[in-house]
């Protein structure tokens, strides 16, 4: 009865005032057939402007009483519930028509304003997560949506080291905590961010499982862990574990867990980590990783690689892996030293 099944419901309740100078208010008002007669944002940036063709205010009162407005589109993000629900009580007490987005003002979390609504007598109406589309095509489908954590941007003052892998259970996680190790016997504050349930081991600062989270919300977990960690240590250097791998086959499903790591943590440099013979995983190749990485994140280096010996045949060595014009290390025998040398001294490069 609340969803919005089409833009033509949406049509039938023009002229809007849209909260929200975002990509949701952007989107909402660039549906077909929608009139705009104006946008509310606390952002006084975007106040001294128009958005989308219409005049920015940071008071939704004030252009109440002066626009002919019917309905009002609430189109905030995730983090921004309150403010949503303060915009939506003001709105149906004008007896202005509500369109909700789940991401900021859920009607499942909100009954108490369908019954204001049918007080006032407007139209409450909720844009969906879609997960019903979900249970069509597999049967079974998330109660509810699985973004919860709010988008934040954040910039790290420390260089940022990203541990990723040409698969799964290639060595990232031991090679993340020997980095960090190292570090610290050399006297540097050094910060390690194990993004694996597994990940108890010291010197470990923050361990969580990023694959428990939404795509969506693993990078702005990875962001406020780096936040944590500079406001609690102030961290010359932060190491990030990756998981899986962008580039690994047989199993996709965790592809983007790798790229929502990456991207949170963009990087100055990376390590390659790699399991030759791997028995159950299906690698493409360190050069196809190293690519990859160095495509999601254009500014980031690759510069240097970990090899898991474990399954190397006895006419083998990590040595062999010198035709990627890498510095090639074994992290069980000694290679933490070798390999964080080539982290620091491309990072003084760099900083010159």
């Amino acid at each position: 009865m609340h969803t919005v099944n089409s833009v033509k419901e949406l049509q039938e309740l023009n002229p809007y005032i849209i909260i929200g100078c975002g990509g949701g208010g952007e989107k909402f008002s660039n549906f077909e057939g929608i009139e705009s007669v104006g946008f509310v944002d606390n952002d006084k940036q975007k106040q001294k402007g128009s958005f989308c063709g219409a005049n920015v205010s940071p008071d939704l009162l004030s252009l109440l009483k002066n626009t002919d407005a019917k309905s009002v589109a609430i189109m905030l993000p995730i983090g921004a519930e309150g403010t949503a629900l303060m915009y939506a009580v003001q709105a149906i007490s004008a007896g202005k028509n509500i369109v909700s987005s789940f991401r900021s003002l859920s009607l499942i979390d909100n009954p108490s304003l369908l019954k204001l609504a049918n007080d006032k007598n407007v139209v409450l109406k909720e844009i969906t997560p879609r997960l019903d589309i979900i249970e069509k095509i597999f049967g079974i489908r998330p109660e509810r949506c699985c973004e919860i954590l709010p988008k934040i941007s954040y910039k790290p003052s420390a260089s940022v080291v990203f541990v990723g892998g040409t698969s799964q259970e290639c060595g990232k996680r031991t090679t993340t905590r020997l980095l960090g190790k190292e570090a610290m016997k050399r006297g540097i504050n050094a910060g390690i961010i194990s993004t694996d349930e597994m990940g108890l081991e010291e010197p470990t600062d923050i361990n969580f499982r990023a694959g428990s989270l939404s795509a969506m919300d693993i990078s702005s977990a990875i962001l406020q862990s780096m936040k944590t960690l500079e406001e609690k240590k102030s961290p010359e250097i932060i190491f990030v574990e990756g998981q899986a791998s962008l580039t690994e086959t047989g199993n996709p499903h965790p592809r983007g867990l790798s790229a929502s790591i990456l991207i949170g943590a963009a990087p100055d440099v990376a390590i390659v980590c790699h399991r030759p013979h791997h028995p159950y995983r299906y690698p493409r190749g360190i050069d196809y990783e190293i690519k990859a990485i160095e495509s999601v994140e254009p500014t980031t280096k690759v510069v240097g690689l970990s090899i898991n010996s474990l399954n190397l045949n006895d006419d083998e060595s990590i040595d062999d892996f010198s035709e990627y014009g890498l510095p090639v290390v074994d992290m069980k025998n000694g290679g933490a030293k070798k390999l964080l040398n080539m982290i620091l001294d491309y990072l003084n490069n760099k900083n010159k």
